[in-house]
């Protein structure tokens, strides 16, 4: 199964999801990194009442095995559906990676 039907399988299980939208943004990081950058992109009245470091500790709970290893990055994009409404359905799009690390000067 790949990771992509992995993040969807268990957050579809662990949240009542009105909206999901998995991308693999892999290809946008340097490196010969595959299946390792993700961006989501998820509507669910579960998030109703909570702050956003709260959603996002419940998706990290969620995936905390594959935050381990293979996932290396998941830009995560939660809302309630009035919130979803109000920012018209639309995130921004991720940057391309830059390159190059802390470690090169």
């Amino acid at each position: 199964m790949s990771i992509e039907a992995v993040i969807k399988q268990k957050l579809e299980a662990g949240l009542g999801v009105d909206y999901l939208n998995i991308e693999n943004e892999s290809h946008m990081h340097s490196g010969p990194a595959m299946d390792t950058h993700f961006k989501v992109t998820l509507v669910s009245e579960d998030f109703a009442g909570k702050r956003m470091v709260q959603r996002h500790q419940l998706i990290f709970g969620l995936l905390s095995n594959e935050m381990q290893n293979p996932i290396h990055a998941l830009s995560m994009h939660l809302f309630t559906q009035q919130e979803w409404q109000e920012r018209e359905q639309k995130v921004m799009p991720s940057p391309n990676c830059m390159g190059g690390s802390k470690a090169d000067k």
